[in-house]
């Protein structure tokens, strides 16, 4: 068997993989592969900059999977894929764990104005302190767009920190009101009772521009949003709106769209966001679990043998949460 690795991979994943495969690394990500012959390629595994493209796709006749060590599927031509007959696996609930967790430092920094207190003392402005306007997480709402395995997690720890949590799932999940304890809304009533919305769901052609001015006009002046999934969820010429009036109090992200910005980028330097470098997935443990997961499951799949069911996606799937 032949595989083709868009980028490197975990140690432990990819010596999994060599037992089983003969390997090929593509020199650059977006596979500038020349004129190598890929036609005994069976297995293209990418992690998040790797472009698995139709162009791509028709140079390997004999692809049968491809594998997404993560969960976004946004760097895979999923639709071409499923076209083909070749399978597209992923590492479903990989990130959860550490997800969420970054999503709830974003909420309780910008709850707390945790970065320009920061800010200030680096500078030695100490005084800092009587200007601080800071607020609590217990007692207020959350409202969690999005209950897969990272959403859940979200409520179940803003729970714990004294939060009542709402939710809104696009899809509909006959068990999970039962198994996260939280009251189920439509869209638009979310967002009227939540003083922090919080974003968990993929980036589609349906969920772009999900948060738009008129979502921005629903929400409660003063709110928060936290959006720990991608950038394409928001407009951002709203957002900014939003920002510059006050009646949106801050935004925390995770990654922008487009990803990296270009400098001097107003969302990003604005004085009430806090952007990260789409890192909430970067930790040590977490990059081995989704390398090895994917990679078990892919040889699982070729095999005919053991595999997640859940982890095989095709097109008609990636309209839901």
């Amino acid at each position: 068997m032949h595989t083709l690795l868009l980028e490197t991979i975990d140690e432990a994943a990819h010596s999994e993989l060599e037992q089983q495969s003969t390997t090929t690394l593509a020199a650059t990500p977006d596979a500038d592969l020349g004129d190598e012959d890929l036609t005994d390629v069976e297995a293209i595994i990418t992690r998040g900059r790797g472009q698995v493209t139709s162009q791509l796709l028709a140079r390997c006749p004999n692809l049968r999977v491809i594998g997404r060590c993560g969960v976004g599927l946004d760097n895979v031509d999923v639709a071409a894929a499923t076209a083909a007959g070749v399978a597209v696996i992923n590492a479903p609930g990989s990130p959860a764990i550490t997800t969420a967790e970054h999503t709830i430092m974003l909420m309780l920094a910008l709850t707390r104005r945790l970065y320009p207190q920061v800010a200030a003392v680096k500078s030695d402005d100490w005084a800092v302190r009587a200007r601080v306007d800071a607020d609590e997480c217990a007692g207020k709402t959350l409202g969690v767009v999005g209950l897969g395995a990272i959403g859940r997690r979200v409520a179940e720890v803003s729970t714990v920190l004294g939060m009542e949590v709402i939710a809104y799932n696009r899809t509909t999940r006959d068990d999970t009101e039962a198994r996260t304890s939280v009251r189920m809304l439509p869209f638009a009533e979310l967002l009227a009772e939540s003083d922090i919305v919080s974003l968990h769901v993929a980036s589609t052609p349906e969920t772009q521009g999900l948060i738009g001015r008129a979502e921005l006009a629903t929400m409660k002046p003063g709110a928060l949003l936290v959006n720990a999934a991608r950038g394409a969820l928001i407009d951002v010429d709203a957002l900014l709106e939003a920002l510059d009036s006050g009646r949106l109090a801050g935004y925390a992200a995770d990654g922008v769209d487009p990803e990296p910005p270009a400098p001097g980028d107003r969302l990003i330097h604005h004085p009430r966001t806090i952007i990260t470098p789409h890192s909430a997935a970067l930790t040590a443990s977490t990059y081995r679990r989704m390398c090895l997961q994917t990679i078990r499951n892919v040889l699982g799949y070729l095999a005919g043998s053991h595999y997640e069911a859940e982890s095989v996606f095709n097109a008609a799937q990636l309209s839901g949460d």
